[in-house]
């Protein structure tokens, strides 16, 4: 059994690479703030973007963005918040995307979900 974390690490380097691609410039990968991290944090044209990246292997739980419940919004919310307040940052837009990667036969399979909640 493959070690969580560096599959995460991995699926999250695949959300970076995907949104890059797209036009977003990477602020900051793994902002951790009080129990919380983000992990990824992108500019879009002055937005601040802030992305959870979820990948699952097989459809057992469900499908990726299934796994960022209520209580985990809210726990991204804070971090954000944590985020604004230590860098200075007022009267900035921001938005919460989703990348949610699916593997098939090694190959992974992306939802992106802008705007997310």
């Amino acid at each position: 059994m493959k070690n969580k974390r560096s599959e995460g690490t991995k699926s999250e380097q695949i959300a970076e690479n995907f949104l890059t691609k797209k036009g977003l410039k990477i602020i900051c990968r793994n902002y951790h703030f009080g129990r919380g991290e983000i992990d990824l944090i992108f500019d879009d044209n002055g937005i601040l973007v802030f992305v959870e990246v979820k990948s699952r292997r097989t459809d057992e739980y469900g499908e990726p963005e299934d796994a960022i419940t209520i209580p985990k919004r809210k726990q991204i919310r804070r971090v954000a918040e944590g985020y604004l307040w230590e860098n200075n940052i007022e009267n900035v837009e921001c938005r919460f995307d989703v990348v949610a990667i699916k593997w098939e036969d090694y190959k992974p399979i992306i939802k992106y979900i802008p705007n997310a909640f």
